[in-house]
């Protein structure tokens, strides 16, 4: 099973927490082959992830991505976003050619099974597959050429046919895509994978790629805001609620920020404790937000509309946020490395 990651220096930690689960959950694979597409990754870091592969006997296979910014022929917004990211755009140049299929995951997610039959999933000539995600804003989905009815897809688990990307030149037709839309999306890498490949994406179990906040949603809802979604049967659904795979750290509730309540929280504290990160401060500064957040989960199992309507008016406003965010650690970091902090 050959599994691929994308991440810089800030995300690490949770890399090695979802690379961490991954090989404790399946023992059982017979080989498990983990490529790292690295943004800047420190050589001690490095060595950490290194540390949890022998741990397991497994292999990782490290390739320095260098500056993603380059590899785009026009300016990029990621949206807040880390340009890391967009590293997954990337797997058919970057991987050896020998690879034929990989399983990519996001560094926000922890793995709680074996994923044997994700690997084997038949992906029916599809380009590759990917779990829906039915609460996507409508203006998104039009803003890259989707129909109401058309499937929109989240970008943190992927299986992908290399062999078939590479035919049909699909890192090309993803960056004319993208920079059709001039560069930036509201969710950089997701609105790109979505907008290119429309119709060449098979739809996966949702197990395979559970967000932690679905928790609270109605499958009903989930229905009517994508009808699409009716793919995905109430008994799937629920299959997925019970006994993910896969789960998301999708959303603000995130397990290593301090005052987060998400339910999954302590899945990410353990596999946290058994990597060198251990020990690691959890991230402090939005404890109010948080508990806001939380209520705001409540508030979708009891009254799913008014969710909707909050969500449509600050969730671009989030996005901002995060994007004002990223450009002040930016800041901080160039300070830094000229000796100005």
């Amino acid at each position: 099973m050959d599994v691929v990651y994308s991440s810089n220096e800030n995300y690490v930690r949770h890399l090695a927490v979802s690379m961490y689960s991954l090989m404790d959950r399946n023992q059982a694979a017979e080989g498990i082959r983990v490529f790292i597409l690295s943004s800047g990754i420190t050589s001690e870091s490095r060595e950490r992830l290194f540390q949890i592969a022998e741990h397991f006997g497994r292999e990782i296979v490290w390739i320095p991505m260098g500056d993603l910014r380059e590899k785009f022929p026009y300016e990029v917004d990621t949206g807040g976003f880390d340009i890391s990211a967009m590293g997954r755009l990337f797997v058919g140049t970057a991987l050896p050619d020998e690879v034929e299929r990989v399983l990519y995951l996001d560094c926000d997610t922890v793995v709680l099974d074996s994923l044997r039959q994700l690997w084997d999933t038949d992906l029916k000539g599809r380009l590759l597959g990917a779990v829906m995600e039915p609460t996507i804003y409508r203006q998104v989905k039009e803003r890259i050429g989707l129909c109401e009815k058309d499937p929109y897809f989240n970008s943190g688990v992927l299986l992908i046919d290399v062999k078939k990307w590479r035919k049909e030149g699909a890192e090309k037709a993803l960056l004319d895509f993208f920079g059709f839309l001039g560069g930036k999306t509201f969710a950089c890498d997701q609105d790109t994978l979505n907008g290119a490949f429309r119709g060449k994406i098979r739809p996966l179990h949702p197990r395979y790629n559970f967000f932690s906040n679905y928790r609270y949603f109605h499958y009903r809802d989930l229905v009517e805001q994508s009808p699409s979604y009716s793919a995905v049967s109430s008994k799937m659904f629920q299959q997925a609620r019970r006994h993910p795979a896969v789960i998301h750290f999708a959303g603000d509730e995130r397990p290593w920020k301090a005052g987060n309540l998400c339910h999954y929280r302590q899945i990410y504290n353990h596999y946290l404790a058994l990597t060198p990160w251990k020990g690691t401060p959890e991230e402090e500064g939005q404890r109010l937000y948080l508990l806001a957040y939380h209520a705001m989960d409540y508030l979708t199992w009891l009254c799913p509309p008014a969710r909707r309507l909050i969500s449509r008016k600050f969730g671009m406003q989030v996005v901002e946020n995060r994007k004002g965010q990223m450009d002040r650690n930016r800041c901080i970091q160039e300070q830094e490395e000229n000796g100005q902090g």
